[in-house]
């Protein structure tokens, strides 16, 4: 076996995403496996190189996991032609700048979203890494959890027939930050600073629906500010001016009707933080983070409506559990491991900027029907 040192500038690491998932959970949990095994006799090692603005949280990190390289100086780093790769999970209105830099730089990009504050700016990037002929990447987790994986084999496998709808529930109760410490950042809260559920979420949902069902034709959301005063994390309170919800309708080619909420401001009545319904002429599904459980039209009851009485059945009870029937590792570890085989292999890869444009052109497009009060086409994008 030869072993490839990987040098991977992480830009955002002291963030809750960038460092638990990115950092620990994906790029150390591969140093922790032994490195990637390409399956040519190669073994990729990765070496991150932690950046950002705050040395000190730079090195506390650096210091807990035995790493040796951090900076603050994202231009002279990026400048050293023995980096290969720069990440990127820094607050939204940093990214499209750095990411920018990055690909000017010459190197590989894998990025978080939304990849830019705006649709022109994101694809911009996407047409910026195709000239200068680098490979690109944009985290689309979600598809890699257990629960939607589990959904994707009942899909190729034919269980649903012809699909009819989507039911969307994701959100929890986000602390105000008065009487307990809010769960998310302040500024997720603040337009200004690229805040918002919109511009947070729907970039998911763009890739959940067209990667399951198909492409997003068009929307109809209604954003609101449920919460209109926070507290920030040094206890002051701050004017929340961006959306904490959003009610969302999507068509999908191919027919069939996504509704998706979105809240950080509902409490959490359901087995997991995030579910999809699938419903379907031949079954139905209802898909969480990690388990997925099916009713198929053969095992479907066959209720009535009458509200003088007590409901006679317990409905939970007549789903059946749909087998794990592999081992499942983290998503943002897996999806990491294809895009490293991506570059150094030059293994097949759709996860990029361009998909990344169109999560942020359906949350563009969502504000904009929230604001007009009114269903907007969503147009196909390309280079």
């Amino acid at each position: 076996m030869t072993r490839k040192t990987v040098r991977i500038a992480m830009n955002g690491v002291t963030g809750r995403m960038g460092y638990r998932q990115h950092l620990v959970r994906s790029i150390l949990a591969l140093r922790e496996q032994g490195g990637l095994d390409l399956g040519d006799g190669t073994v990729l090692w990765p070496e991150p190189i932690l950046l950002g603005r705050r040395e000190h949280a730079l090195r506390e990190i650096a210091g807990r996991h035995g790493l040796e390289h951090v900076s603050t100086d994202l231009d002279a780093v990026l400048a050293d032609p023995s980096v290969d790769l720069y990440f990127d999970s820094q607050v939204t209105s940093a990214r499209e700048e750095a990411l920018a830099k990055a690909i000017a730089a010459g190197k590989h990009v894998y990025t978080e979203k939304p990849t830019a504050t705006g649709l022109d700016g994101a694809l911009g990037l996407a047409r910026l890494a195709r000239d200068k002929g680098v490979k690109h990447g944009v985290v689309q987790d979600k598809i890699f959890l257990p629960g939607l994986l589990k959904l994707k084999r009942l899909i190729d496998g034919g269980f649903f027939g012809r699909i009819l709808s989507v039911r969307g529930e994701f959100g929890y109760w986000v602390f105000e930050g008065d009487w307990q410490p809010a769960q998310r950042p302040s500024w997720n809260y603040r337009a200004q600073d690229g805040g918002g559920i919109v511009v947070d979420m729907f970039p998911h949902w763009e890739y959940v629906l067209h990667e399951l069902f198909g492409r997003v034709t068009s929307v109809q959301a209604l954003a609101t500010t449920h919460i209109p005063q926070r507290w920030d994390e040094q206890g002051k309170p701050y004017d929340a001016t961006a959306d904490d919800a959003a009610y969302g309708i999507f068509e999908l080619e191919g027919g069939a009707i996504a509704q998706i909420n979105s809240s950080w401001a509902v409490r959490v009545h359901r087995d997991e933080l995030v579910e999809f319904q699938v419903d379907g002429t031949e079954g139905s599904a209802v898909a969480g983070l990690r388990s997925c459980r099916v009713q198929h039209r053969s095992a479907t009851p066959k209720p009535v409506w009458n509200p003088d009485i007590p409901a006679t059945e317990v409905f939970r009870d007549q789903w059946q559990e749909v087998p794990d029937n592999t081992e499942f590792d983290n998503g943002f570890k897996a999806q990491w491991e294809l895009f490293l085989k991506h570059v150094y292999a030059d293994a097949p890869y759709h996860w990029d900027l361009l998909a990344g444009a169109r999560g942020v052109q359906l949350a563009e497009l969502g504000l904009r029907s929230s604001a007009e009060g009114r269903r907007i086409d969503v147009p196909e994008i390309a280079l």
